[in-house]
Formats: C-alpha cells, structure tokens, sequence
C-alpha cells in the first residue's frame, strides 16, 4: 500500500535518493526471506496456527509502528520488523494446505490460497494511493493496522491446528494421562511419528536446518526456487515501477494512477480462477490416463501457458509505454504479466506441496527465501535500468530472461521430475 505514498514519504523524510526511496518498500519483502526459514521449522515443531496468531501479532505491532515513525531509519527498521511477521503465511500457509486436502483435492485450494499473496500488493497500492491522496501515508499504515486487529481477533477462535504429527502427539499424551498406571504399568503410547529422537533440540536443530538442506541438496527446490525468485522480482519490479509509468508518462494524478493496479489484479484473478476450476480436473485425468498413479508432475501443464503470457506481457508494456500509446495498451501487457506471473506461482506451489507433503513447510520456506530476496533486490536497480535503457528495452531484457528460465522448467521436469524425486530422501 506504500508504494503510491512514497512521494509524500519523500517529502516527510527529505529523501532524495531513489534507492533509499524503493528501499522503504523493498525492505518489507527482505524480511520475507528471513521469516519463513525459522517459522515454517517452527510451525513443525509448535504447530501452524499458534506460530501464525503470534506472527500476525507481531507484524500487528510493527506495522502500527510505522505509521508513528520520525525518520527514514526508524520506518526502515519498523518494515523489516512487520515484514518479519507478515511472512508466516509464505511457508505455514503451504504446510496448512498439505495437512487438510488430499493431492486430487489441493489444486483449487492452493489456487486460491497462492492468488492472496499476490492480490494483495495489487489491492493495496490502488487503497493506498486514495488514502494517501486524502489523508497522509501515515494512515495507510494504521488503516492496515486496524484490518488486520480484526483478522486477528477472528483467527483467535477460529483457527484450529493441522499438523499431524503435533495432534497425534496431544492425543498419545491425552491417553497416557487417561491410563490408570497400575492396570497398565508397562503399556507404551506413542504415535507413528516418534520412532526417532523427538526431543526438543533434536526437533528444533533438525527442523530450523532443514530449509537450508532442502536447498542445497533438492534439485526441484533449486530448479523452481530460481524461477519463482525471478518471478516475484518481476511481479514487485512492476508494482514499484507503474507510477513511473502512469504518473511520469501519462501524467496522471496519484489516485487515478493508482488504479491501474487493477489491470495487474484482473490478470491474476482471471488466469487464477480458470486455473483453480480446472488443476484438479486435469490432475484426476492425467492420474486415469497413466493407470491411476498420481504424480506431483500432473500439476505442471498450466505452467507452459503461465511461461508463454509472462514474456509476452513484458514486450507489451515495454514498448507500448515508451511509444506513448494510449493508457489501456499497456494495461493489457500488465493484465498478461499478471496471469502468467499467477499461473506459474500455482503450479509451483501445488508441486513444492505434492513432493514435499510432510515437510512442506520447510520446502515452502526454502523456495520463499529465494524468491523474497529477488522481490526486494529487482525495485531497486529498476530506476537504473530504466532511467539507461527506457521501458522497451528494459522490459525487453525481463522477456528474454523469462523465457530462457521459464520455458525448459516444465519440461524439465514433466520429463525427469520423478527420477529427481525418487533420488531424494525428502520427496515422495
């Protein structure tokens, strides 16, 4: 929601440098990829729902501090410290997904759960910009604040644990505390979890290196983890960079600017409906079609789609914007970025989860690293980059790049994605 309001942020603080300028909204996605390595371990060791209530605490407090900050420093530093927190639903929310639908029934849900991240900084640049316009930027801080007090208090009471390893171990331990102890003296209780040293620092060291592990030795978690970071870089390259655009080029004021998000969340939300309406469906065919054996690779046919818009909207926006066309041209290369940016995050998503089910937290931190440190790192040499090459050949750059990383993903691993995972002790 800042990213509209950093002119006014500017003026507040007397910043006159572009780097620190985007840093003031990059710094939030750098604490995305610190978060979710300890969170996502930590979610398997106390369970998802109380890590996630205290990390939404967290960032509750934080973000509300920023709204009072009295220098650059302190709004940098209060960032950092919300995004700490905002970033538990990276990894816990992936894990969430695998503990409560079976792989036929997980497409439509991680459809649905991976469009939030994602609509989100498109809602709250366009919410942002009008509040900014008739308030200060402080408020859209402590707008935020006050909605996310509510989600607060509902997830209170309505947000039960998944985990199955820690419902299993209440259970086990709810039973011995039941048993009366001079009938059964010598019975033993465990869960099937517990065949192995389930100690407090045994879990924790295992679980808080396991993010690491995966990425160092998982090949699918380098492989997809590459791509999802270039293509958050480009989703958050786009989302600080369309002012520039919209209020340089077209010289439109900052609400009226600020709607053109709207064409980044029309591409997502299109591209991710019919892809949450139809994953399951081409799951289930694909399952029938090679004798009823599931494979997390039936997940990936939407990612070829998803590989071909996201160049494509780049060419678009690149050169109809240089050209000085009319506003709707590049708002239609914006729509498409958004649909193969989505379409591309789902099936990844879907996959990390099908191969990594147990430790899909974990996974899902791991590829979250990687990618959070592309979203803040692409905002700030975009100026640069721009200011050298111009929108057409900047973007032109972005195109190419997608493609040589995008294409050959799905048919990397459509073709050896189960050799990959047969030789890995995480994947199933």
């Amino acid at each position: 929601m800042i990213a509209p309001a950093t002119g006014q942020v500017a003026s507040s603080f007397g910043i006159d440098n572009d780097v620190m300028l985007a840093l003031t909204t990059s710094i939030f996605v750098l604490a995305y990829a610190m978060g979710p390595l300890f969170l996502g371990p930590l979610s398997e060791i106390y369970g998802r729902s109380r890590v996630l209530q205290l990390a939404n605490l967290w960032y509750l407090v934080w973000n509300l501090a920023c709204g009072f900050a009295q220098s650059e420093t302190q709004l940098i530093v209060f960032r950092f410290l919300a995004g700490l927190g905002g970033s538990a639903p990276l990894s816990i929310g992936g894990g969430f997904l695998g503990d409560c639908w079976q792989p036929h029934e997980r497409g439509k849900a991680v459809a649905i759960y991976s469009l939030a991240p994602l609509m989100g900084p498109v809602v709250g640049p366009i919410t942002g910009a009008w509040v900014a316009q008739y308030s200060t930027w402080r408020w859209v801080f402590w707008s935020t604040s006050i909605v996310d007090a509510a989600i607060q208090i509902v997830g209170a009471f309505s947000l039960q644990e998944t985990y199955a390893p820690l419902l299993l171990e209440r259970k086990a331990d709810r039973i011995r505390r039941s048993m009366d102890a001079e009938k059964a003296p010598y019975r033993e209780i465990r869960t099937v979890f517990e065949g192995q040293d389930r100690s407090w620092r045994s879990i924790m060291a295992k679980s808080l290196i396991r993010p690491f592990a995966l990425f160092a030795h998982e090949p699918i978690v380098q492989l997809l983890g590459v791509y999802m970071a270039y293509l958050y870089g480009i989703f958050y390259l786009f989302l600080t960079t369309m002012p520039s655009i919209f209020e340089g080029i077209y010289q439109q004021p900052v609400g009226i600017a600020g709607l053109h998000y709207a064409a980044l969340g029309i591409g997502l939300l299109v591209a991710s409906q019919l892809n949450a309406r139809t994953m399951d469906n081409v799951y289930i065919y694909l399952k029938s079609k090679y004798g009823g054996v599931a494979k997390p690779e039936f997940r990936l046919p939407a990612m070829v789609p998803g590989s071909l818009l996201l160049p494509i909207g780049c060419l678009i926006v690149g050169w109809t914007s240089q050209a000085h066309t009319h506003w709707i041209a590049p708002d239609i290369g914006i729509a498409l970025v958004g649909a193969g940016i989505i379409l591309n995050f789902q099936c990844i998503q879907t996959y990390v989860v099908d191969c990594f089910t147990l430790h899909a937290a974990s996974a899902m931190a791991a590829v979250s690293c990687l990618r959070s440190l592309a979203g803040f790192g692409f905002p700030l040499f975009a100026p640069a980059m721009y200011k050298a090459l111009g929108f057409g050949k900047g973007d032109t750059i972005l195109a190419v790049v997608a493609i040589v990383i995008g294409c050959p993903a799905p048919w990397i691993l459509w073709h050896y994605g189960e050799r990959i995972r047969n030789s890995s002790k995480h994947a199933r």
